[in-house]
């Protein structure tokens, strides 16, 4: 999730589960596509376009002292179409759950394609005093957060 604004520092962990909620076809979710055009081991740094549902995004990340420095643009559906063939070879497909759950947000991304099987649950965080006070439900299984195979991107070069 873009921090707000469309820019500033990313707080989150991340979690593979033991169960998925009940019902979940009945939380909003949207389907994603989301290509990589240029990715810097080195310096962590990845320019990402997205298209979420209807709409159309393109996202430079960074990695940072204190968390990952995001901006995000907004894209009109004719700008995707001219960038996305540059992502061939660097791309995801998932279907993303937005579950409520106390005070927060958790994004349950279930991957398609040749992902398929992979589910990891991510919760955002205002601070990094709320992301260390999180206590995850009983339904959330080892968490997986800062390990690379779990990220986006290895997933789109894998």
């Amino acid at each position: 999730m873009a921090p707000r604004g469309g820019q500033g520092i990313e707080i989150e962990r991340k979690f593979l589960l033991k169960r998925l909620p009940k019902n979940l076809e009945k939380y909003r979710h949207h389907e994603i596509e989301q290509g990589y055009l240029a990715v810097e081991r080195r310096s962590g740094v990845q320019v990402r376009l997205r298209r979420k549902g209807s709409a159309f995004s393109l996202s430079c990340k960074r990695e940072g002292k204190k968390g990952r420095e995001e901006r995000e643009i907004t894209l009109r559906a004719a700008q995707f179409r001219v960038l996305w063939p540059a992502t061939e070879g660097r791309r995801l497909s998932k279907i993303r759950y937005e579950v409520p759950w106390k005070s927060f947000t958790v994004e349950i991304d279930v991957y398609r394609g040749r992902h398929e099987g992979v589910i990891v649950a991510e919760v955002e965080f205002e601070s990094e005093k709320s992301r260390d006070a999180f206590v995850p439900p009983e339904w959330f299984g080892r968490e997986v957060t800062g390990e690379a195979r779990y990220s986006n991107v290895v997933l789109a070069l894998s």
